[in-house]
């Protein structure tokens, strides 16, 4: 970074977790995701040997893992305050927004089951604290096939609702149906956060959400998804064949009729506009470094007025991208309420701005910027992803203006 850094109010703790994720994200989150980007087959990247699993298993030997979970299961939640964290998402976001998603997700599983008063979720939770070797890894299974964006905009719409069917017999819910190829983690789960059309004829309110050993009879994975960008982000398509789910592994049914929905505090969303409000800044420190070294009429290009002006637009837009993300996530984190219009607000401004700023740094390596030599290549090319996954901007903006 060659510019000032104006977080004055951070404290020692901030600080230290700050520098703590940085450091992990510059000796093993950069170089890894660079490696795996460069695999032609996704299913290289999950492969036994692959560095993917070193990056797994050092982010939770440094007990990163575990920042989430509560200290009587063994976690230190109860150590972090809501700056820690969004420096935390943000200086990840920085190194390898892929890895960043991937690691995230796959602690998601078991921050629902810490919340259950079941014993067995709770022992499930407490073993993933302590899981070191990544036998346990958690995905988000909402995103089918036929329903992506509608879902957001459908409300209680029949035809808006979960395709995978669940239905209660006895002491079981038994499940039909599948999960996109855009499940993060989906190939290398082994438990998911699972949503699960119950009551049909009411759309999205008619779901209920499910913690899912993927492991159950009738479960069974697709290939890896061959994607643009966030290579090193495993994804894959999930199928339930009569899978049956006891009960008690339904952790929310649906609401009543009526109930307010809050779709934003603490969501997905905000954390992906921390993230990639990380990932604009890493694209303009590497469209500073690259002006400063490259020479063009006897002088480094960043002594060029236009290259300046760029520069200085670049830095701009990345500024206020980090200001909105981690106000709105502070907010949403603390307030005891939450703003989806800014939440979404957030998520796209943080998205359309790495891609922007990755796109002007690319300009000001010309040629350059087209080889997979730089990163900014790649760099590009998460940041374009993020403009489509966990919805687009476009559908995500729409949903929140429900909220006037």
């Amino acid at each position: 970074m060659d510019y000032a850094d104006i977080d004055l109010n951070l404290t020692d703790e901030q600080k230290e977790m700050r520098d703590l994720v940085r450091k992990f994200g510059a000796e093993v989150m950069r170089p890894a995701g660079i490696q795996l980007d460069k695999l032609a087959d996704p299913a290289e990247v999950i492969a036994p040997k692959s560095i993917l699993w070193d990056v797994f298993k050092q982010y939770r030997a440094l007990g990163l893992h575990a920042t989430g979970m509560s200290k009587s299961i063994g976690g230190t939640l109860e150590d972090m305050d809501p700056m820690m964290g969004i420096l935390m998402l943000e200086e990840m976001g920085y190194w390898d927004a892929g890895l960043a998603i991937s690691l995230g997700v796959s602690g998601m599983p078991f921050t629902y089951c810490q919340y259950s008063p079941d014993p067995e979720l709770q022992t499930l939770a407490r073993q993933y604290v302590e899981d070191k070797d990544c036998k346990l890894i958690g995905c988000w299974g909402i995103t089918e096939p036929d329903h992506g964006g509608d879902w957001s905009l459908g409300k209680e719409k029949p035809e808006c609702g979960p395709s995978l069917r669940g239905v209660l017999r006895g002491d079981e819910f038994i499940l039909n149906g599948q999960k996109s190829a855009w499940v993060s983690n989906g190939t290398i789960a082994t438990h998911s956060v699972l949503h699960v059309g119950l009551e049909p004829s009411r759309g999205m309110q008619g779901q209920g959400v499910a913690i899912c050993p993927l492991d159950l009879p009738g479960i069974t994975r697709g290939k890896p998804l061959n994607k643009m960008g966030q290579r090193p982000l495993n994804q894959g398509e999930i199928f339930f064949d009569n899978v049956r789910l006891p009960k008690k592994y339904m952790i929310m049914l649906p609401l009543p009729p009526g109930t307010p929905v809050n779709r934003s505090g603490g969501s997905p969303m905000g954390s992906m506009a921390v993230m990639f409000a990380g990932l604009a800044r890493a694209a303009l420190d590497e469209g500073i470094k690259y002006a400063k070294s490259r020479i063009q009429g006897g002088v480094p290009i960043i002594e060029h007025k236009n290259i300046k002006l760029k520069i200085f637009q670049m830095f701009m837009m990345t500024e206020a991208a980090r200001s909105l993300a981690r106000r709105m996530q502070m907010y949403n984190l603390t307030s005891g309420n939450s703003s989806m219009m800014h939440t979404m607000a957030g998520k796209w401004l943080s998205t359309e701005t790495a891609f922007k700023v990755a796109s002007d740094a690319i300009q000001i390596f010309g040629g350059n910027g087209l080889s997979k030599a730089y990163v900014i290549e790649k760099i590009f090319r998460d940041a374009r992803t993020a403009m489509i996954e966990d919805g687009t901007n476009e559908v995500l903006a729409l949903s929140s203006m429900d909220t006037l």
